[in-house]
C-alpha cells in the first residue's frame, strides 16, 4: 500500500491493515512466550479453562521488537505525524480469548480510555485525544471470522469528536460515552479484525470497536496497546500542519482542514 493510499483509507476508515508489519519469527517468538504465560497447553484444550485470560505486560525482546519495524515506524510518522509519537518497548496487556461456552462480559461498543483522572475507576477521553496516538492491534495467531476477531465500526471515528466535544479538556469516561457512542455509530457497517500473526491494525484513538465471543477451535492471541504521544494532539494548533489523525478529528467537528498533507 502506497503513502498516499494508507492515509486516504485511515482518513475515511479509521484504520488501515498492515499484512506482515512484524516479522513472522518475532510474531511466533511472542506467542510461544504467551503460551508460557497462561499455563495453558496448545495441544490440549481441556486446559482453556476460562473465555478470556488477561496476561500483563511482557517486556522481552520480542515484544520490544514487534513494535518498531522500520514499516510501522514510517507508518506512525504518516498518521501521528513524525516526532509526535514515543516508541514502544512493550505491548501492554493482552486480552487472550479461547473457545469457550461462556460468554465474555466486556463486548460492549467502545473507544479506548487514556488517562485516570484522580478518584476516578474508569478511564477517560477527551475530544483532542489526550494520552493516545493510535490503538494498534497487534495479531498474534490466525484469527477467522469464529476467532473472536475485534469487530469493527467502519468510519465511526468521525462520530466521535461531536460525542467528546461537550465534555472538553477533562473528558469523559468510557461508562459515560457508551450509549451516544453506541447510538451515533451504529449506521456504520463493520468489519472484522482477522489476520495472521504479524498483521497489524493501525486505529485512529477514536475508532469504535467491540469484543464478541469466540466461536472457533484456536485461541486469539492479540495485543491492543496505544502508540503514545510524544506532543499533545492538537486539532487547532497554529501552523496548520495537522496529521491524519487530526484532520480526522476536525473532519468529525465539521471543521475544514487547511493542511491535507502529511504532518511536517
Amino acid at each position: 500500500m502506497d503513502d498516499t493510499t494508507l492515509v486516504s483509507r485511515f482518513l475515511s476508515d479509521g484504520f488501515v491493515k498492515l499484512e506482515g508489519a512484524v516479522a513472522p519469527r518475532v510474531a511466533a517468538d511472542c506467542a510461544r512466550l504467551l503460551w508460557r504465560e497462561t499455563g495453558c497447553d496448545p495441544d490440549d484444550p481441556a486446559t482453556w479453562t476460562q473465555p478470556v485470560r488477561w496476561v500483563p505486560g511482557m517486556a522481552q525482546g520480542p515484544f520490544a521488537a514487534a513494535p518498531n519495524s522500520p514499516g510501522l515506524h514510517h507508518a506512525y510518522d504518516l498518521l501521528a505525524g513524525p516526532g509526535r509519537w514515543e516508541p514502544r518497548y512493550s505491548l501492554g496487556t493482552f486480552p487472550l480469548r479461547f473457545p469457550h461456552e461462556q460468554e465474555p462480559d466486556d463486548a460492549g461498543w467502545h473507544i479506548e480510555g487514556s488517562y485516570l483522572p484522580d478518584g476516578e475507576s474508569w478511564y477517560f477521553t477527551n475530544a483532542r485525544s489526550r494520552g493516545r496516538a493510535l490503538l494498534m492491534l497487534f495479531l498474534f495467531s490466525e484469527v477467522g471470522d469464529q476467532d473472536a476477531p475485534t469487530r469493527i465500526r467502519v468510519g465511526s471515528h468521525l462520530d466521535v469528536p461531536k460525542i467528546l466535544q461537550p465534555y472538553g479538556e477533562d473528558g469523559a469516561s468510557g461508562l459515560t460515552l457508551a450509549p451516544g457512542l453506541d447510538a451515533a455509530s451504529a449506521h456504520r457497517p463493520v468489519t472484522l479484525a482477522t489476520g495472521s500473526p504479524g498483521d497489524v491494525f493501525l486505529c485512529h484513538p477514536f475508532l469504535v470497536h467491540a469484543a464478541q465471543p469466540h466461536h472457533g477451535t484456536r485461541p486469539r492471541f492479540m495485543a491492543q496497546p496505544p502508540l503514545l504521544p510524544a506532543e499533545p494532539c492538537d486539532p487547532h494548533r497554529a501552523d496548520g500542519a495537522f496529521s491524519p489523525v487530526e484532520i480526522a478529528i476536525r473532519r468529525g467537528l465539521g471543521q475544514e482542514s487547511a493542511h491535507h498533507g502529511p504532518a511536517r
